[in-house]
């Protein structure tokens, strides 16, 4: 399974590991998964660091860095496909532009979002993965 980290996910990875649930541990660690962080999600750190809203134990540049290597974790970049995706995603989906990037990502790579997010838990047009299981 493809799995796409929601942000708050792969910062948990790496800053607060013991608010991932043992199956979402589990699926990380997995051989037979290929875990996955799409750009928007660094973008989305830097926002919460320059708002002093999050602090990670290293400069983003080093944190990124280490992170994929330690996660094993392919980049997805942002496509024109998925930015033209994130707006006509079927159905309701709240208005975060960077959730709804990641859910269309999600779409168009046939990935499983692991987030803690309700609303994307709940969107039935995409597959996720509660992280706190």
């Amino acid at each position: 399974m493809r799995l796409l980290l929601d942000t708050h996910v792969w910062i948990w990875s790496q800053e607060s590991p013991e608010k991932l649930g043992r199956l979402a541990r589990g699926l990380l660690i997995g051989s037979r998964n290929r875990n996955c962080i799409c750009a928007i999600s660094t973008l989305e750190i830097a926002r919460l660091l320059h708002h002093g809203a999050i602090s990670l134990s290293m400069p983003l540049e080093d944190w990124v860095r280490q992170s994929l290597i330690e996660l094993d974790a392919e980049t997805i970049p942002v496509t024109h496909e998925q930015a033209i995706e994130a707006y006509s995603l079927p159905g309701e989906l709240h208005a975060d532009p960077a959730d709804r990037l990641l859910v269309a990502a999600g779409r168009c790579h046939g990935m499983t979002v692991l987030t803690a997010d309700n609303r994307i838990l709940d969107y039935p047009h995409a597959r996720s993965q509660d992280a706190r299981r």
